[in-house]
Order: structure tokens, then sequence, then C-alpha cells
């Protein structure tokens, strides 16, 4: 890796000196350890992105399964929970996740090896619940879009409303609802950045720090906004390749 950086370093100083002609600066890209940093950073973000998005997808069909439940004590605390969770900034509920639950746990187990939990844990978890609320208000709906026939046919093959649920209506719902669970995951990608709030060192994180030293804000937020773009329309891409391939025939376009 070190030997490709070098074979590239003179490619990369042409370039830096070019853009510093129409007055931007990036030659914080010269300097191994500030490169190192903001590479890093982009490499972090992707860790966020894929774990919230396996966590947000597992929290969603967790509360799409309670909120269809006919238990009252399964769907209520499903809904509270998924209208307090929507209904409030994300930012808020990270600061009170990891300022004040965050302290809390630290008091309790500081005789016992200390907190185990880091700030990429809690922006994990935090973001991952915030999400899940939408997907499962998503695959809600495409459960309640699910024909009656369709689940009449389930029961008279002795399949259970356990079954009929995980075997029927959520692989159904799934497909119904991919538009709006990708948009989410589009979204999703996008919430990462209050990470860097807690002090993740993620592409914003590590931007700031860069920036705060060269003074080159402009420069930094147009690498982060082609990397965001980058990164989302290849979510979005890879969403719609998903609808063409699950789409069934008989349901849709």
């Amino acid at each position: 890796m070190s030997s490709l950086l070098a074979g590239l370093a003179p490619a990369a100083a042409a370039l830096v000196d070019a853009l510093g002609k129409i007055g931007l600066n990036y030659r914080f890209v010269l300097e191994a350890d500030e490169l190192a940093s903001f590479l890093h950073g982009m490499l972090v973000t992707l860790e966020l992105s894929f774990v919230t998005a396996v966590g947000s997808l597992a929290a969603g069909v967790v509360l799409a399964a309670m909120l269809s439940s006919p238990r009252a004590a399964l769907a209520r605390p499903a809904r509270v929970f998924i209208e307090i969770t929507r209904n409030t900034p994300t930012l808020v509920q990270l600061f009170c996740a990891f300022l004040v639950i965050n302290m809390l746990l630290s008091e309790a187990l500081r005789g016992l090896g200390g907190n185990p939990l880091t700030p990429f844990i809690w922006s994990a978890i935090v973001i991952s619940l915030h999400k899940g609320a939408f997907h499962a208000e998503a695959l809600r709906a495409g459960i309640e879009a699910v024909p009656h026939a369709t689940l009449e046919a389930a029961q008279s093959l002795g399949y259970s409303r356990r079954q009929r649920l995980w075997e029927v209506q959520l692989p159904l719902a799934v497909r119904f609802a991919l538009p709006a669970l990708v948009n989410n995951m589009v979204d999703l990608v996008k919430m990462t950045t209050v990470a860097s709030a807690i002090a993740v060192g993620d592409v914003t994180y590590a931007s700031i720090m860069i920036w705060t030293q060269r003074d080159n804000v402009l420069e930094l937020m147009i690498l982060i906004l082609l990397f965001f773009g980058a990164l989302t329309f290849a979510i979005n891409h890879a969403g719609r390749w998903l609808e063409a391939r699950l789409r069934m025939p008989g349901y849709g376009h």
C-alpha cells in the first residue's frame, strides 16, 4: 500500500497544484497523517452505515411484528416507542443516550471493569432504533397490503397465525415496502453524520479535525458531498435492482 501511494504521489501533487490555481486548497492529501485520517473516516462511515442498516432492519421487523399483533401488550408499547422515536430529533436521542444513559451505565459498571459501550456502539444503537421505527411503519403497511385471499389460502393449508406472519405476510410485505425501505436506507446513510457529535471518527469528524488546522472548509465539504452522493447513489441503484429482482407477477407492474 505504501509503495502504491508513493507511486501516486507525483500525480497527486500535480492535481493539488492545479486545484490550487483555482482557489481550492487540497494540500492535506499530500500529508500522510491527514490523508490517513480522512480515509479512515470514510471507512468508519461505511462500517457505521452497514451496522446500522442491518440493525435497523432487524428492529423494523420486530417492531412491525409487534404492531401487527392482536395483543395490546405488544402492539401498544411498539406504537408508543415508534411515535416517540419518529417525533424527536436523532441528535437529541444520541445526546440523551450518550450523555445520560451512558454516564449512568458507566457509574454502575465502574467496579466491574468499566463501560464497554463506545461512542461508535451508541451511535449504531440510536441510529438503528430511530430508523427501525420508520422501517416498521413501511413493513406494517406492507403487511396490511397482503391480499386477504392469500391469508385464507395459507390458513386452509394449516398455517398458524405466527407462520402466516413470518412465512407469508412478511416476505410479501418486504416486496411491497421495498421502495420505502430503500428510501429509508438512503436517509440512514446521511444520518450517520450525527455520530461526529460524540466524537466518532467518521468522515465528517475527520474533516472537521482537518479544516480546523487548514481552514479549508469548502474543499472538505465538497469531498464529503461527493462521498455521500456516490454512496447514496450506489444504495439507490442497488435498491432498484432488488425491486426488479423481487418483483412478483400479479403484484404491481
